[in-house]
């Protein structure tokens, strides 16, 4: 039972963290990654859907993405989501393609930019907190249930503790990397 406890709550920390992840991916650099852009949501005969699923994206220089989707007839609904998205990038559409020209981060949305990361790694953070309770709360009710001792119970949540310390030193990591990452250019 214990251990059925711990491998559910490892393999949500592990998700949370994987998400803080893709949502840095998310976070302009100042250089073109087709991540910024697919998970926008692009009106797709009536049903939202992500851009990466409609549409091939692309980086074929540092400062720019290409983004070519696979009806043409949509060309119009990708670009106003473009526009409409807190990106803040003007896409340039050739009736074939549509261009998005990354310009150069300047000192002033860099440390807006590192705000925003700061915010976010909190946020994940705050659900592994999370996560650790519910954990500990299903471990204590175990407890009072008589199907695990006291000592189970406290050498339990001293792993837990571990596990969850691990998962939020890796959110930190992943936040510093991209902190490096918004302040090198």
């Amino acid at each position: 039972m214990i251990e059925d406890v711990l491998q559910a709550i490892d393999a949500k920390m592990d998700k949370c963290v994987k998400s803080l992840e893709k949502d840095m991916a998310g976070i302009r650099t100042g250089r073109a990654a087709p991540a910024l852009v697919e998970n926008i949501r692009i009106d797709y005969h009536g049903v939202p859907t992500p851009l990466h699923q409609i549409a091939s994206v692309s980086a074929p220089e540092v400062r720019l993405l290409v983004i070519q989707p696979w009806e043409r007839a949509v060309l119009p609904s990708v670009e106003k989501a473009l526009l409409k998205s807190d990106l803040g990038l003007s896409p340039n559409n050739d009736g074939n393609i549509i261009r998005l020209v990354i310009p150069p981060l300047t000192e002033e949305r860099r440390i807006d930019l590192v705000k925003l990361l700061r915010k976010r790694v909190e946020d994940s953070k705050v659900s592994l907190r999370n996560l650790r309770r519910e954990a500990m709360d299903q471990l204590k009710g175990l407890e009072k249930e008589k199907k695990i001792s006291q000592d189970d119970l406290r050498r339990t949540l001293d792993r837990l503790q571990k596990v969850t310390d691990c998962f939020v030193e890796e959110s930190d990591k992943i936040g510093e990397r991209k902190k490096k990452e918004i302040m090198e250019f």
